[in-house]
């Protein structure tokens, strides 16, 4: 799946990083990527925002879409300027429907640990898309202003 069009970027301008499927191994990516928010100028609680989403994405990847194989990678393209930051991440799972995840803010899911994340996402960012078999995931946060 291409950069959303509505995302305000060409996909040509996105940074490509392929890593195995380890979570320590996403570590220098994301090191990366907000050392490029904190060059163009974004606050803490807004990098923090987006530190989070980030590392939800890549968790939700690794646990969930590679169930942790370590023969698979998960594959990583984001691009930052001043105005916003726009990031991927894919699994090279079956994917899943989002819409299909209990809310977890209902009575009877309070206790339960799943879709804490997918919320989390939505809320720190200003769009989310997924691609529609569910194992690719498009995020884009605006500077505030």
């Amino acid at each position: 799946m291409k950069v959303p069009s509505d995302f305000g970027i060409d996909d040509a301008a996105l940074i490509d990083v392929v890593v195995p499927n380890d979570l320590r191994c996403v570590r220098e990516p994301e090191a990366r990527i907000m050392a490029e928010l904190k060059r163009c100028g974004y606050d803490d609680d807004t990098i923090f925002a987006i530190k989070l989403a980030f590392e939800e994405a890549v968790t939700n990847a690794v646990k969930h879409g590679n169930c942790n194989d370590r023969t698979k990678q998960v594959y990583v393209r984001y691009y930052v300027d001043p105005q916003r930051i726009v990031f991927m991440v894919r699994d090279e799972g079956c994917g899943f429907r989002p819409e299909q995840v209990p809310d977890p803010t209902a009575d009877e899911n309070l206790e339960r640990p799943s879709g804490r994340g997918l919320m989390l996402m939505q809320s720190y960012m200003t769009k989310v898309r997924y691609s529609s078999n569910g194992n690719e995931v498009w995020l884009l946060k605006e500077r505030p202003t």
